[in-house]
C-alpha cells in the first residue's frame, strides 16, 4: 500500500490566518481605531470587522498593504509577535521625522509648528502628516491605555472624531497642552480622561480651546 504524504498546506494557511489576525488586533489598538488603521492602509473598517470576527481571511495584498501602512518590514504580518515588540520593532531613529516636543511647545504648534530644539526626531511607524510631533505621556490620568512615558505621535491634520484622543490647547491662556479623549454628544464637546478613577474625569470643552492633534501612534520608550 503506497502512503500519501499529509496535506501541511491546509494547516499552515489556518496557522498564518490565526497571526494575521493577532497582528491586526495589534496595530488596530497602536492606531487607535480600526476605522485609522484601515484608512492609512487604503481599505475600511467594515472588512476589519469582518477579518476580525473570522468572517473574512486577510489575504497576502492587504497583509502588505498594513505592513506599508504601518511601517513594519516585508513579512511581518505573518509572524508572530510578544507583547511590547510593536514598539520594538518601530522604525524610530534620530535625525529626521517627527520633533519630541514638551507639552508648552505642543500648546503653541496650531501657532508655530516648527521648534528647532526639539529633544530629538523620531519616525512615526504609521503614515502621517508632515506636522506630526511626538510627546512623553506625562501622569497618570490616561492610564491603562497610555501609560506614563509612553510616546505618542500627534497629527495636526487628521481629523478629530468622537472618541479620538487628542492633544488640546487649553483655553485659559496659559498655552499648556493636555492629553484626553474627545466625546462629541447632542452638538458639545467633552474632554474625558481614560482612567476611571481619575477626579473630573470627563469636562466640556472650553470654547476658546483648540484641537492640536489627534494621537496617531502609541508606543514605550524602553
Amino acid at each position: 500500500m503506497i502512503r500519501t504524504a499529509p496535506n501541511t498546506t491546509e494547516p499552515m494557511r489556518r496557522h498564518i490566518h490565526t497571526v494575521r489576525l493577532d497582528n491586526l488586533r495589534r496595530l488596530v489598538d497602536e492606531a487607535g481605531s480600526a476605522g485609522a488603521l484601515a484608512r492609512h492602509a487604503g481599505s475600511s473598517a467594515a472588512y476589519f470587522s469582518q477579518l476580525r470576527s473570522g468572517h473574512r481571511r486577510m489575504g497576502d495584498a492587504l497583509a502588505a498593504r498594513l505592513e506599508r501602512a504601518a511601517g513594519r518590514p516585508r513579512g511581518w504580518m505573518d509572524e508572530p509577535h510578544r507583547d511590547g515588540a510593536a514598539a520594538d520593532d518601530a522604525p524610530w531613529s534620530d535625525g529626521g521625522g517627527c520633533p519630541l516636543i514638551s507639552w508648552v511647545q505642543a500648546g503653541a504648534w496650531t501657532e508655530a509648528p516648527e521648534f528647532p530644539d526639539a529633544e530629538a526626531y523620531l519616525h512615526c511607524p504609521v503614515k502621517s502628516g508632515p506636522d506630526t510631533f511626538a510627546l512623553h505621556v506625562i501622569g497618570e490620568s490616561m492610564a491603562p491605555r497610555f501609560e506614563d512615558g509612553d510616546l505618542i505621535f500627534v497629527d495636526p491634520a487628521a481629523e478629530p472624531r468622537n472618541r479620538s484622543y487628542v492633544v488640546v490647547r487649553r483655553g485659559d491662556g496659559s498655552a499648556a497642552a493636555t492629553f484626553k479623549q474627545l466625546i462629541e454628544e447632542d452638538g458639545r464637546r467633552y474632554l474625558q480622561a481614560v482612567n476611571p478613577d481619575w477626579p473630573g474625569r470627563i469636562v466640556e470643552a472650553d470654547p476658546d480651546a483648540a484641537i492640536c492633534g489627534v494621537v496617531v501612534f502609541r508606543g514605550t520608550a524602553l
